[in-house]
């Protein structure tokens, strides 16, 4: 059954729907009232973002503080790579902001920043996480000879070799995209208010099956997408591989922080 999408009323920032799903003003505007672990540098975004998802704060199993970096939004940061030499300084400045605020770990909200992971990690006084990319190498480490970690994201005709090279992936790594389906990449790219979760879970799944059928040496996933986490049980179970997300990744990553 297709579920139904996601729509706010207006002046209704905290509504939801039956998945969870908040808009992403009542995302940011979300306090936590204990002092917040890991810090999410979020793109401006006018999408739904349900549970699952890096923006959702229902997401996290403990307190995460949101700040929206203005200038970027999606095109400017998939689209136009250049234009984040310019975006860079305002990733800096909220991921200052944050650690000022006591978060112990910083990501963000797109996979695409891996080409500002260095500097960034450069910038801020904790560690950060800018992209689920950096688990590539780390996941190719693991598998046996001929075998290889395949991604997958929103935009595969603008994921580059650079930005899997600014984390130490291989630049050859296979890559798909759900530019094909019906609806998240429409939704993301258009920065629409209304998701049908069900729906976006097909595009994944889909993308998926083209991954590990045009690279049958494929052996673990890597979801570029901060907003494919929720689907990542459907693809294990479509393909039988391991998935690694940017949500596995904070967990991670906070765990050492924590100690």
């Amino acid at each position: 059954m297709t579920a139904g999408p996601f729509k706010t009323a207006p002046g209704d920032a905290a509504a939801t729907d039956r998945h969870g799903a908040v808009p992403e003003s009542a995302a940011i505007e979300s306090q936590m009232a204990d002092a917040p672990c890991v810090g999410v540098m979020m793109l401006r975004t006018g999408f739904p973002r349900i549970v699952g998802d890096v923006g959702n704060p229902a997401t996290w199993p403990f307190p995460v503080a949101f700040e929206v970096v203005e200038p970027a939004t999606v095109d400017r940061v998939v689209s136009a790579a250049p234009a984040l030499d310019l975006l860079a300084p305002a990733f800096v400045a909220a991921g200052r902001r944050l650690a000022g605020r006591g978060v112990r770990v910083l990501t963000t909200s797109c996979g695409f920043l891996s080409l500002i992971q260095d500097r960034l990690a450069a910038a801020v006084p904790v560690p950060v996480a800018t992209s689920s990319l950096m688990q590539v190498p780390w996941v190719q480490a693991t598998l046996a000879p001929g075998r290889r970690v395949g991604v997958l994201t929103v935009d595969a005709a603008s994921l580059t070799a650079r930005h899997l090279a600014a984390v130490g992936a291989d630049p050859a790594t296979p890559i798909e995209g759900t530019e094909g389906g019906a609806e998240l990449t429409r939704v993301i790219r258009g920065n629409l208010p209304a998701l049908d979760p069900a729906r976006a879970e097909a595009d994944v799944v889909a993308a998926a099956r083209r991954l590990t059928t045009r690279h049958p040496e494929v052996a673990a996933i890597v979801l570029e997408c901060a907003n494919m986490p929720p689907y990542a049980g459907a693809v294990r179970a479509a393909t039988g591989l391991p998935v690694h997300d940017i949500v596995d990744l904070v967990t991670w990553l906070l765990g050492r922080a924590a100690r």
